[in-house]
């Protein structure tokens, strides 16, 4: 059974909800570029997930196979009291190795440039819930890896990760305060947001993924601060909508840096040293600019009401397309959706572009009306899809009314991108 699919109906409900009090209320929590980059992001790591994650449970799968110490058996982990307690144990050691995980996430600079995607948005709301990175497997894996060489069975790791994945939901929003004495023991709204700032006082603080006990057991636990209202974002912002970029934008900067530096044992060093660590030699040539947050301004370029209204329904489209191709991987597999994935993250590739109102924007936009969509339609066709008849229909209709409106808003005046 996957916890994580059956969760994602609520998650989007519950976002909804978030929004619809968000606009009743005006406070200003959610604005639709940042939302959907967020979602993006989410989407963008789900999809690459289909061809990534399989490095991961081959690796536990031998690990647990071949060089687990003791035998623990599945039919423990039952109903009864001490069942209960074994699968109680199975979380906290998993929200241990968690803990870890996501503290070097921040200081080991390689790690932080997987990471630091879930930390790019400058707001704070359901939606960075979902912002997550596409590259974290390449690491992330082995922090869990003790607990499957002291065989504890894969089943039950696999479904503790992901309550400790759904519990995170739910403390990414400012709708929730203080709550007392459960801040003192679990991740609360009041502590993750704490872990989202870029003020001074917060950085680097707060890693736990159910339970804060382990930052105030090695020291990382900060408490938020109505004297210091919390800043969301990075030291060094995105200032970009494109979920790939996203991706990549970290380990731009760690490859600049090791390309350049003289020194070879610098060029190695640059990927693992503590985050921020610069050779000598570049700190000098490419000075880092100092952060002033009391300046700061989010990011957040003009665009026209008819522009976002056009990338709002696309992204409905992009929606509907990864549901899609989600109930496609699971009855046909990643070889099945390996060409619709590609037409999907064209589409967000260029949405990005144009909640950025790039120059270039629109002719991304219609490439990919014209000749990707094509593509992927007969993609899915060739993949035996068994689509309804009328998609044939639908899909030309699709192409020539999208082409129309995005051309069309070229020619809009423009407005701030906040809305």
């Amino acid at each position: 059974m996957n916890l994580i699919a059956l969760a994602v109906p609520f998650f989007l409900l519950a976002l909804l909800i978030e929004l619809v009090a968000d606009r009743l209320k005006n406070t200003g929590y959610y604005r639709s570029n940042d939302a959907i980059n967020s979602l993006s992001a989410g989407i963008l790591s789900e999809t690459t997930g289909y061809f990534t994650k399989l490095v991961q449970f081959t690796i536990w799968g031998l690990v647990l196979g071949h060089l687990a110490l003791f035998e623990w058996q599945r039919s423990w982990f039952d109903a009864s009291l001490s069942g209960i307690m074994l699968w109680v144990l199975a979380a906290v050691l998993w929200d241990f190795c968690y803990y870890w995980n996501h503290r070097l996430g921040h200081e080991v600079s390689i790690l932080w440039a997987a990471h630091a995607v879930h930390h790019q948005s400058e707001e704070y709301n359901l939606s960075t819930a979902l912002r997550q990175t596409s590259s974290s497997f390449i690491f992330s894996w082995i922090f869990y890896v003790p607990l499957f060489l002291i065989g504890i069975p894969a089943e039950v790791l696999v479904t503790v990760a992901a309550v400790n994945l759904i519990y995170q939901f739910w403390v990414h929003t400012r709708f929730v305060n203080r709550l007392g004495v459960l801040d003192r023991i679990f991740v609360t709204p009041s502590n993750h947001r704490v872990h989202h700032a870029q003020n001074k006082r917060y950085i680097d603080k707060n890693y736990g993924g159910i339970f804060v006990l382990w930052d105030r057991m090695f020291g990382t636990f900060a408490e938020e601060a109505d004297s210091d209202p919390v800043i969301f974002g990075v030291r060094k912002p995105l200032a970009n909508w494109n979920p790939v970029w996203a991706n990549f934008q970290v380990y731009s900067y760690l490859l600049f840096d090791s390309i350049r530096t003289k020194r070879w044992q610098d060029k190695i060093a640059v990927w693992f040293r503590r985050t921020g660590w610069r050779p000598a030699d570049m700190q000098a040539a490419y000075p880092k600019e100092s952060t002033d947050l009391k300046i700061f301004e989010k990011f957040d370029p003009p665009i026209s009401v008819a522009r976002r209204r056009y990338v709002m329904a696309q992204f409905v489209v992009v929606v509907a397309l990864a549901l899609s191709i989600a109930e496609g991987f699971a009855s046909k597999g990643a070889n099945a959706v390996l060409v619709p994935c590609l037409l999907l993250w064209a589409q967000l590739y260029t949405l990005g572009l144009l909640n950025e109102n790039r120059p270039y924007a629109v002719n991304f936009e219609l490439l990919r009306l014209v000749v990707i969509t094509p593509i992927g339609f007969l993609a899915f066709v060739g993949a035996e899809w068994n689509l309804p008849p009328a998609i044939g229909i639908i899909i030309p209709i699709y192409i020539v009314v999208s082409a129309v409106w995005v051309k069309k808003s070229e020619f809009v005046p423009e407005r701030s991108g906040s809305h």
